[in-house]
């Protein structure tokens, strides 16, 4: 397996979770100035949205510091997607256990074509990050 290229995975994850953070605060926004019904189950979720967008603005974090080199994104970067795949596993299997009004094999088959190439980035970012050539890169040295 051929590692990816560390500027790839610097600029990918950067606007990724750029993105990410922008269409959220967008979302939040856009519910905050709806009904009082819809801003107090915002309210209920504040503590899970404000986990998530930590979450990723650590992921941008370890895009910039991927991209600027720096010693402190390696491990960052991975731990973010450690997270991410977790997430994203927990998220498909619970959509995958709430009823559905369609047939079952077409959602697993959705939900593969979703998840399984967020694993695949997410273990290829992994492996390249604890090569020898990132270790050299970020090591600060």
């Amino acid at each position: 397996m051929e590692a990816l290229a560390l500027p790839a995975i610097g600029w990918l994850f950067t606007l990724v979770c750029a993105i990410a953070l922008l269409a959220g605060a967008y979302l939040v926004i856009g519910l905050h100035l709806q009904d009082e019904a819809t801003r107090r189950r915002l309210a209920r979720s504040v503590l899970e949205d404000v986990v998530l967008f930590g979450i990723w603005i650590l992921g941008l974090a370890g895009g910039i510091g991927i991209l600027l080199l720096q010693p402190w994104s390696r491990p960052l970067m991975e731990f973010f997607c450690w997270v991410l795949a977790v997430l994203t596993l927990f998220s498909a299997w619970s959509r995958l256990r709430a009823p559905a009004a369609g047939p079952r094999g077409m959602l697993a088959f959705s939900l593969a074509l979703f998840v399984l190439p967020i694993l695949a980035l997410c273990g290829a970012t992994i492996y390249t990050l604890r090569g020898e050539q990132a270790l050299r890169l970020l090591s600060g040295s």
